[in-house]
């Protein structure tokens, strides 16, 4: 089992280039189920984080690779995930 507190101070790496996206600033949790439906990742580039507010990069929990001690890896295609894109559309 994992905390929270642990789980954040791990980095997170694509594992598409091998590139750091950073560290978990949050997560999202199906109340339903109890399932971490995706994780957060507060992204700041040298331009946005000077010139402008930070991004976040939204990773669904299905593109996590691997939780290891240290880094978890991810399978990101350097697209932003949309909150609208994650929300499934109620009938």
């Amino acid at each position: 089992m994992v905390r929270i507190s642990e789980f954040q101070t791990k980095d997170v790496v694509n594992i598409s280039d091998g590139r750091k996206l950073g560290n978990i600033g949050d997560i999202e949790i199906n109340l339903e189920t109890g399932k971490i439906e995706t994780i957060i990742i507060g992204y700041s580039g040298k331009l946005l984080g000077f010139f402008g507010k930070d991004e976040e990069i939204i990773i669904p929990w299905n593109h996590i690779v691997k939780v290891g001690e240290d880094v978890i890896l991810v399978r990101h295609q350097n697209q932003q995930y949309v909150q609208q894109q994650l929300e499934v559309p109620k009938n």
